[in-house]
């Protein structure tokens, strides 16, 4: 029937028994969202330092969780991707300006200034040639009816939250391989009680 079962193979204890037919992409969707938790439950025993886990759901959509936080990335329909949601380019802008908004509502919080009219908005241009990359980034804040005398403080505020402190510093980016992509090799009969091999 182009489905796919889950059942949960009820304890004798349980009422009626539990299961679901999926779609294959639902399937998939849940499998992301099963590791995408699992991963999250792990990393906060592994390491108190903050931890993104990233797991594919289907086609070119990908859920990053941060601290229980589940942020679902894809590309546009004409790129290739269904759309789902913003591509990391535009999560990596989005980033710089709630970072931006967020130093802005502290200051105005601060000087007794009402935020709720405060409104960040980003613009990025990718540039012309190789490697590809953002270009570009331009943000503009708005603040109606803020006294003129704290325009540029505002503005100095803003302008040191910590994206664009990284952007203009940019830190060393490392990505690894975990592993070679094979399997690790069965370990001989003979060497049973010895050391283990390395992986």
């Amino acid at each position: 029937m182009g489905r796919v079962v889950l059942d949960t193979l009820r304890a004798p204890y349980d009422d009626r028994e539990v299961w679901a037919s999926l779609t294959p992409e639902e399937a998939r969707r849940l499998a992301g969202l099963l590791l995408s938790e699992a991963e999250a439950v792990e990393s906060r025993t592994r390491t108190s330092e903050p931890h993104v886990a990233v797991v594919p759901l289907s086609g070119d959509a990908f859920q990053a969780t941060v601290r229980g936080h589940a942020l679902r990335v894809d590309q546009p329909l004409d790129d290739g991707g269904q759309d789902t949601g913003p591509t990391p380019v535009e999560i990596f802008v989005a980033s710089l300006a709630t970072c931006v908004a967020h130093y802005a509502g502290r200051f105005l919080d601060r000087h007794g200034l009402d935020r709720g009219a405060l409104r960040v908005t980003a613009l990025h241009t990718m540039a012309a040639d190789r490697p590809a990359r953002v270009a570009a980034l331009t943000v503009d804040v708005e603040v109606p009816e803020l006294p003129p005398a704290r325009a540029r403080a505002l503005e100095a505020v803003a302008s040191r939250c910590t994206v664009k402190n990284t952007l203009e510093h940019p830190p060393a980016i490392t990505v690894r391989l975990n592993g070679d992509g094979r399997a690790p090799r069965p370990v001989p009969s003979s060497a049973a009680g010895g050391d283990r091999p390395r992986r």
